[in-house]
């Protein structure tokens, strides 16, 4: 768990390839599990701290670990949104693009353990209300266990405005390393350390067989950042 320690020296230990907790064939990624007082569930969201700008295949890596993560807190179907501005395909905001490709990978099975629909705009990822008003036929729309965020700057926005405007308590975890790893910012209350202390403890009572597989080659709310080919698997 990151202490006074800045957050870029203790990322650059981690992440080092020959001495750091890296895991071959693991995507590193962040996943904020927060419990908003207004949604009547947990919510998680990712990548909100690692992965600065995730392509396609990064994605489905990213979001294969957070579905991970949530059967092991017992929910055995995740229903997760694949974020952006819009419900509709538009090729100018590529993260509308990705969340079609990522949605068609779900039902062709390349991404596996959840529901999976994109794009949505947040208030058709929370509101059931709002996703019948824009008459979008959906299993996830309106009841999102999981929100994959367009790429990292949206998604901390998003989980900080959760926290401080929601009173939100979000626990924070790095994935895809040796050891849980809690990514805590000097500002974080204590409820949100707890919580966060609680679920890398989870993670790592984490039988080995139960660990997200690394996705085949074709496919503390303020941590430091991190360019892709620091995130990216090592080879197996």
């Amino acid at each position: 768990m990151k202490g006074e320690i800045h957050t870029d020296a203790l990322m650059h230990a981690l992440l080092d390839k020959d001495h750091g907790l890296r895991l071959p064939g693991q995507r590193v990624s962040h996943l904020f599990v927060a419990e908003v007082p207004t949604y009547p569930k947990l919510l998680g969201i990712t990548d909100a701290a690692i992965n600065i700008a995730p392509d396609l295949n990064a994605k489905a890596e990213i979001l294969q670990n957070a579905i991970a993560v949530f059967h092991l807190l017992g929910i055995e179907t995740p229903k997760v949104a694949l974020l952006s501005a819009l419900e509709t395909i538009n090729p100018a905001i590529i993260s509308t693009v990705d969340a079609a490709c990522l949605t068609l990978m779900a039902r062709r099975g390349q991404i596996t353990g959840a529901l999976v629909d994109g794009p949505l705009a947040l208030d058709n990822a929370i509101s059931r209300r709002a996703a019948d008003e824009k008459r979008i036929v959906s299993q996830v729309a309106g009841d999102a266990d999981i929100l994959l965020v367009p790429e990292l700057v949206s998604g901390n926005i998003l989980a900080k405005e959760l926290e401080y405007l929601a009173g939100a308590i979000a626990a924070g975890i790095a994935l895809g390393l040796a050891a849980p790893v809690v990514l805590s910012s000097r500002a974080d209350p204590l409820p949100a350390r707890l919580a966060s202390l609680a679920l890398a403890v989870l993670l790592h009572h984490w039988t080995p067989d139960a660990r997200p597989k690394a996705s085949p080659p074709d496919v503390s709310l303020q941590s430091a950042p991190q360019p892709e080919r620091a995130c990216c698997p090592l080879p197996a």
